[in-house]
């Protein structure tokens, strides 16, 4: 059974840089574990942090674009087309590390066969990982809509000032429906020591749990294009605890 992580938020407070750090993580924690990189975000920044420029997406065989790697075998259901193409668009990053991209969704209420075949294929594909880390449009609703499937942790990354913090509140209340029940919190990134107790108090004020901190350095006003950051690594290091995760390789 996987183990589901969702990196919500505003375009712009993190969450690409978040989600390579969970990875990192992750991958020295339990290094013989499978991990599915699910990039959700309509910008496809993961991707794009890791060098790559994946044209071949979960909406190009929505839309029939999809150009594939190979000759499209014959003889398949139309369940077993998409399964296949799925397959077909999946990148290695390295060994037990794959990404894979999906760009636009279709609507939920979408009455067309496609919307529930795709949604079989990507719950099929996220339950061979030991671990998936979707990194997502905003909130769960985005990627609710490609795919139903149950979340372990959600993430809400926000930016330390009060309009941000009233967002990460919105975005808690209108993942909730689609978190299932999971943990779910906010991470406050970039933050400076003089701030962190106002912010701190204004999320309790709000009944948001505050999960942990990144702190505020040039390095990440700068923003790296790889965003590999080793103060956003330690970070998460040192808030991991608390989170709804195995702790160790078992």
């Amino acid at each position: 059974m996987s183990i589901k992580i969702a990196v919500t938020g505003k375009s712009g407070s993190g969450k690409t840089t978040l989600t390579k750090s969970f990875l990192k993580i992750l991958r020295e924690n339990f290094p013989d574990k499978s991990i599915l990189l699910f990039d959700n975000d309509l910008t496809g920044e993961l991707a794009h942090s890791f060098g790559l420029d994946i044209r071949n997406t979960i909406y190009g065989i929505r839309s029939g674009k999809h150009e594939y790697k190979t000759g499209i075998p014959q003889g398949m259901t139309k369940h077993e087309y998409v399964e296949w193409a799925i397959e077909d668009i999946l990148v290695s990053l390295s060994d037990n590390v794959d990404i894979i991209v999906s760009w636009f969704v279709g609507a939920k209420d979408c009455r067309c066969p496609i919307t529930g075949q795709i949604n079989d294929a990507c719950q099929k594909l996220i339950e061979r990982y030991d671990f998936v880390i979707f990194d997502c449009e905003f909130d769960l609703k985005y990627l609710n809509q490609l795919v139903d499937t149950d979340i372990d942790l959600t993430l809400v990354v926000a930016n330390p000032t009060i309009d941000s913090l009233h967002l990460a509140k919105r975005i808690t209340e209108f993942s909730a429906k689609y978190a299932a029940g999971g943990q779910m919190g906010v991470i406050i990134n970039k933050v400076k020591d003089e701030n962190i107790s106002t912010l701190t108090e204004e999320l309790k004020n709000a009944d948001v749990d505050v999960l942990g901190t990144v702190p505020h350095t040039q390095e990440l006003v700068s923003g790296a294009l790889d965003r590999n950051s080793q103060v956003v690594y330690e970070a998460v290091k040192q808030f991991y605890f608390r989170l709804n995760l195995p702790q160790e390789n078992q």
